[in-house]
């Protein structure tokens, strides 16, 4: 029986011969050729350029619906111009906010304005509080709840606006029947000095009390569970419980929604131009529930005084900035 090898391949090294490291790829050298080292220049300007490319949609639409709208309002409210001729305008300096300060329409349009934030805010916000305490309760059907909190909000000012105004009705108004069962006498709701802001203040509560309520339920929630446990084991009922921790974790989202609702009856516009039809944009027939957005409207698309107008809406910006620039400074004198 003949024994049989494998053929031995003359090309490969001898059985025991040791096999060397293959060698490394050479580096690349970096030249100062033409077209070498660009494609790097070109990474580093596409790294360092991508944010500013990313953010730039933003800052041109703010510029175009934003700024230049403020820069042109403020332009305008150095002129006597009127809505008819545009074109034609004679340059009256700071006439238009002076023309202001002796106004008793806008000293009256600005009293109405503080007198409903008051009547719609405060009542809101401590509704708001209750509501999201209840929604935070684990709760069958929390979520359809919360939709219902929500749906208010979702509705459209007109649809609203009109619905409160046949409910204050003074002849044949829900409302009126109410107290009537009650023994009150009818009340004028639409005329009315202070009938009507609290009429119109309804409507303000009516919409934003469910938007403010998820907010306050969504900060509720991020307040760690521990402290609760902590404060009970302490003894502390559900009232300490619901000041000495929830409150304080509160506090951001509270800032916030002063902040908003602030700048909300500042130019609160539409509950008040639409709750008594006839009026139109002079608040009732003593002007007892014009805000400074009606006055503003009156001004500018009712008497076309363009920039009578301009420089209202300017003393609206201005009188939010003295606000919240009093009340940071008296944050920050409590806090030291």
């Amino acid at each position: 029986m003949t024994e049989t090898r494998d053929p031995v391949d003359p090309f490969l090294p001898p059985a025991g011969t040791p096999v060397p490291p293959p060698a490394a790829a050479p580096l690349p050298v970096r030249g100062r050729g033409r077209g070498q080292g660009r494609p790097v220049r070109l990474g580093r300007l596409r790294s360092r350029s991508a944010p500013y490319v990313l953010v730039a949609p933003f800052f041109l639409l703010f510029g175009a619906f934003g700024l230049f709208p403020l820069v042109a309002t403020a332009w305008a409210s150095l002129f006597r111009v009127e809505l008819t001729a545009p074109e034609a305008r004679e340059w009256v300096g700071l006439h238009n906010y002076a023309r202001l300060l002796h106004d008793e329409f806008f000293w009256n349009a600005l009293s109405n304005t503080v007198a409903i934030g008051v009547l719609a805010t405060v009542p809101q916000l401590l509704l708001a509080l209750g509501v999201a305490h209840l929604l935070d309760v684990r709760l069958r059907g929390h979520l359809a709840f919360r939709v219902v909190a929500l749906a208010p909000y979702a509705t459209s000012v007109a649809a609203a606006t009109l619905v409160f105004a046949l409910l204050f009705g003074r002849d044949q108004g829900m409302v009126n029947w109410v107290l009537g069962l009650v023994g009150i006498a009818p009340v004028d709701w639409q005329n009315g000095p202070w009938a009507s802001k609290v009429a119109v203040s309804s409507i303000v509560i009516w919409r934003w009390t469910g938007y403010n309520a998820l907010i306050y339920l969504a900060a509720m929630q991020t307040v760690p569970r521990e402290l609760y446990e902590a404060a009970a084991l302490d003894g502390a009922s559900r009232w300490r419980q619901f000041l000495h921790v929830t409150l304080p974790g509160l506090r951001p989202a509270l800032l916030f929604t002063v902040l908003v609702s602030t700048i909300g009856a500042t130019q609160l516009f539409g509950e008040p131009l639409l709750f008594n039809s006839g009026a139109g944009a002079s608040g009732g027939a003593d002007h007892q529930y014009q805000t400074l957005g009606l006055y503003l409207y009156e001004q500018g698309w009712v008497n076309l005084h363009l920039g009578r107008a301009a420089a209202i809406a300017w003393a609206m910006l201005l009188i939010l900035v003295v606000v919240f620039g009093i009340a940071r400074l008296l944050g920050q004198r409590r806090a030291a």
